[in-house]
């Protein structure tokens, strides 16, 4: 009788399990058996190379930190999903003036802050006031997309103003043929002023926006998670309920966490491990669209780099095929400009600097360096779409540059202070790069090598006013084809100087579980998961 008793129970408890593990499944977003649609809900791990820096993304530049923001935050105007064409975002509608100088924004109605306070036109009146109040420091992307700030002669908004709730003007000093592109970065995602004044200091720690998602803990250099905005603007969105974004730092660990079932999104995968995840029933592939950059930058104000001679000859010594074939598996293109060829005015006219070791020892030898010259170089310490492996690629650049005398000590360090001081100019000779925010030359020329983005984006310290002329007047013209003619002889003139030497434009790869639907790789790599689902 006991035993009867013990196997019934026994019987009980697994029929109980199961049915729980039925109800689990479901509340995850996976295919009940009654129906096989998808569900709602469920819980994303998206893995990557590095943490965010910070979380108000006004305060920064980089990858890692956009990423989690565009989760967070609305803009006025959105990018559509599969390109960089503008769509209405917070802003449902906008009138442009015909001199091209005031822009007119019709803002949604009823949207809420995640701490319950009202967006509206003074809301985003006092966002862009706290931006064009700030400093490059502060505000480091204002300055790269909108010249300056207030009472400097480079700056393009004049004046932001509400006419009433729910309408917002926006006043410009000249035209800017992106202004709308630029409105749509994840940078000028609006904040809740209330929050911004309760925090002060701590925002960076405490986002708080209209976005799909909440967020909710940062263990750094661990997690940040966010959950559903249950009152989102957008009806039927987010479909999950919970997006939590891991750091594993090496390329091999966050693939085969993803085999385990451990993550179920990852980005930066090492280009060799493509096949396997094709091969694998259980996995999919993510090609994001080519809109990036690596580069090799020189600090043209420090010597020797300040002698346009030694740049051109490092640019000869650069073996762009190798590392392609090495690093990058088929899964790049080299590069010779400081755009990539999928970006409107890209000069494909340009030769690119060919690698041949006695031109670039001619001419450090004109340049005085006949026995070369020792420096520090700095590489990027995570991975990004435009750079698989930093310290590999740094360390095959050593190689060639030894071969004509130049000596380099490799350096790297934690990736917030790694940009940090790049954009003070302390690095003498660097690596990293550039994934496009909004598919415009603007955004790559101007943000990148302008002298107004010295502080902000132009790491290399170049200062050219026939470029700055070129690109203000590119900015300002309407005319497509005008435009595009300013920035080919811009790209001229930056060839010849050789602030940069132009690595390789990627595609970048990710992977997935079979099971994710609703995922595009966006061309920015500022990648919303408003629309993803899990079956």
């Amino acid at each position: 009788m006991k035993k009867k008793l013990t196997g019934l129970l026994i019987f009980v408890l697994v029929l109980s399990l199961a049915l729980m593990g039925c109800s689990s499944s479901k509340s995850n977003g996976e295919k009940g058996k009654d129906d096989g649609k998808e569900k709602s809900g469920g819980v994303l791990v998206y893995a990557r190379g590095g943490d965010a820096v910070k979380l108000d993304p006004a305060t920064v530049t980089d990858g890692e930190s956009l990423i989690v923001a565009e989760q967070i935050f609305d803009t006025l105007v959105n990018y559509k999903k599969e390109t960089t064409e503008i769509e209405p975002g917070l802003a449902k509608s906008w009138k442009v003036s015909d001199d091209g100088l005031t822009y007119t924004f019709n803002l949604e109605e009823g949207v809420k802050f995640h701490d319950g306070t009202d967006f509206n036109a003074e809301a985003v009146v006092k966002n862009f006031d706290r931006w064009a109040n700030g400093n490059v420091e502060k505000f480091p992307y204002y300055q790269s997309q909108f010249g300056g700030y207030k009472g400097e002669k480079a700056a393009v908004i004049k004046e932001v103003k509400a006419i009433d709730p729910k309408t917002v003007e926006f006043t410009l000093f000249r035209p800017q043929a992106p202004f709308l592109k630029n409105l749509a970065m994840t940078p000028f995602g609006i904040s809740s002023p209330a929050a911004i004044e309760k925090y002060g200091d701590k925002y960076i720690e405490n986002p708080v926006g209209t976005g799909p998602f909440k967020f909710k803990e940062w263990k750094r250099n661990d997690t940040i998670t966010v959950v559903k905005n249950e009152n989102y603007w957008k009806k039927g969105l987010p479909k999950l309920d919970t997006v939590i974004l891991k750091v594993i730092k090496d390329n091999s660990a966050r693939l085969n966490a993803l085999i385990k079932g451990d993550v179920d999104l990852i980005d930066g995968m090492n280009p060799s491990d493509i096949e396997k995840v094709k091969s694998d029933k259980n996995l999919q592939i993510f090609e994001r669209p080519s809109m990036n950059l690596g580069y090799l930058g020189f600090n043209v104000t420090k010597k020797p780099f300040d002698n346009v001679k030694v740049r051109q000859a490092l640019s000869h010594a650069v073996n762009k095929e190798a590392l392609i074939k090495n690093f990058y598996e088929g899964t790049a293109e080299p590069a010779k400009n400081p755009m990539p060829p999928s970006v409107s005015g890209y000069n494909d006219d340009i030769v690119d600097y060919d690698y041949d070791l006695d031109k670039a020892k001619k001419l450090l030898e004109e340049a005085g360096y006949k026995d070369g010259f020792s420096v520090d170089f700095w590489t990027m310490p995570v991975v990004r779409p435009y750079m698989p492996n930093g310290q590999k690629v740094a360390e095959a650049i050593q190689a060639d540059f030894a071969k004509i005398g130049v000596k380099t000590k490799i350096v790297t360090m934690e990736w917030g202070t790694y940009l940090e001081k790049l954009a003070k100019g302390e690095a003498p000779m660097y690596i990293v790069g550039w994934t496009g925010d909004n598919g415009d030359a603007d955004n790559f020329l101007y943000a990148l090598l302008d002298k107004d983005a010295i502080g902000s984006n132009n790491n290399s310290q170049y200062a050219n006013d026939e470029v700055h002329d070129l690109l203000i007047k590119a900015q300002t013209e309407t005319d497509e084809a005008k435009r595009n003619d300013y920035y080919k002889k811009a790209q001229e003139i930056i060839h010849n100087d050789a602030p940069w030497v132009p690595l390789a434009h990627s595609v970048p790869q990710l992977a997935g579980k079979s099971t994710i639907e609703g995922f595009f790789p966006h061309p920015t790599g500022s990648q919303s998961f408003v629309d993803t689902s899990v079956k």
